[in-house]
């Protein structure tokens, strides 16, 4: 069997430029990534400087923090979860390794729709999986359906749900997630939800898929609504028929997340209202950028519901994305995420743009990319 070829993350390379710019003198608004730029809740680094003066820490499970995640489970979304199906991990991405790893065998295909997060492709080559490419474009909202999953022959072992989704912030609505759990159970398809972003939604709350299913898998973290992406804190809920697995692995794969990270998060579950300033903050964003955007000549989008992205159309400017947004950050200082990453296929005619950044970083780069967007339309004429 030889070694899985993992398509790089684009992001990342010029994400990496992007700081060698800085380091010489270069003024970078970065958008590149989901990165919250507002902090940790300044309780939760509080209690971190309290735990650093008084423990003197070590390899540890929070049995405090998996009770109190339950509960969010319970009072959030009505679903019954119990502390020992909450495994802690170092951020969401070891918890999807661990949810993949517990529950296929290789060589089983997974589902996920096409544009969707570069990580769930090669993570699942990684693995020996195959991924099983969906294409979801504005007709599907951008993300998978009930029909689209029954079409699907043979029928996939899993498919991977992001409600809200990333790149392209959408939402799956009620209805749809629960035919979809209708026809994964019928035809025998186990669900990995990623619900990193919920907490994130400008068109009201979002359904948990434990809401339906209660032996899907559930990746979540601190990232993003917490602000504590550099934390590494995230977490993995279990069915219970899964439980032994996961332990198994978990105490030879990752053994525990950062103490002093397990100590802030419990104490971030109760920072709600400092919380939802920053989602009040994102909404501005968002609304500033929809605002904005025909001013860069940027009418099709797909509709950002939740997270903070916006996954927009540049078709009309550029067939290489990658080069685009290579070019706009040497000329700019705006870094930006190209659609090949996301989209293997069609993503060289998109680009991503994070607003997690604050409100006078993006009204900088809108500052910037206005007539650079009104030179690269010119350039294509």
């Amino acid at each position: 069997m030889t070694v899985p070829r993992i398509d790089p993350f684009h992001a990342v390379g010029l994400s990496t430029l992007a700081h060698q710019m800085a380091a010489e003198g270069r003024d970078i608004v970065h958008m590149e990534f989901g990165q919250p730029s507002t902090g940790a809740p300044k309780a939760a680094i509080a209690e971190a400087h309290r735990i650093l003066d008084s423990d003197g820490m070590g390899y540890w499970e929070s049995t405090p923090l998996k009770a109190r995640i339950a509960r969010h489970y319970l009072e959030t979304y009505g679903a019954t979860v119990l502390p020992e199906q909450i495994w802690l991990t170092c951020g969401a991405s070891p918890a999807f390794v661990l949810a993949l790893n517990s529950a296929f065998t290789p060589g089983a295909r997974i589902a996920l729709a096409r544009p969707g997060y570069v990580a769930y492709r090669n993570t699942l080559r990684a693995l020996y999986l195959e991924p099983v490419e969906i294409p979801c474009g504005p007709a599907e909202r951008f993300q998978l359906s009930a029909a689209a999953i029954a079409a699907l022959d043979p029928p996939p072992d899993g498919v991977i749900l992001a409600s809200p989704a990333n790149p392209t912030g959408t939402i799956l609505s009620d209805a749809e997630m629960q035919a979809i759990v209708t026809v994964c159970r019928d035809r025998g398809i186990r669900i990995v939800s990623d619900e990193i972003y919920h907490g994130l939604s400008y068109i009201g709350p979002v359904r948990s898929i434990l809401q339906d299913e209660p032996e899907a898998l559930v990746v979540n973290s601190f990232s993003k609504y917490f602000s504590m992406a550099g934390w590494r804190l995230g977490w993995l809920v279990a069915p219970p028929s899964l439980i032994e697995a996961v332990r198994t692995r978990v105490g030879n794969m990752f053994l525990t997340p950062p103490s002093l990270s397990q100590h802030a998060g419990l104490v971030a579950f109760d920072c709600r209202e400092e919380l939802e300033g920053h989602v009040r903050m994102y909404r501005h964003n968002r609304d500033l950028l929809l605002e904005r955007l025909p001013e860069l000549g940027i009418e099709r989008i797909a509709p950002p519901d939740g997270a903070f992205y916006i996954y927009a159309d540049i078709g009309h400017l550029t067939n290489d994305s990658l080069a685009f947004c290579t070019r706009l950050l040497a000329d700019t200082g705006v870094a930006t995420a190209p659609g090949l990453d996301f989209d293997p296929v069609e993503g060289n005619r998109f680009m991503r743009f994070s607003f997690a950044v604050s409100t006078d970083r993006l009204e900088e780069a809108l500052r910037r990319m206005v007539p650079w967007f009104a030179r690269a339309g010119r350039a294509t004429d």
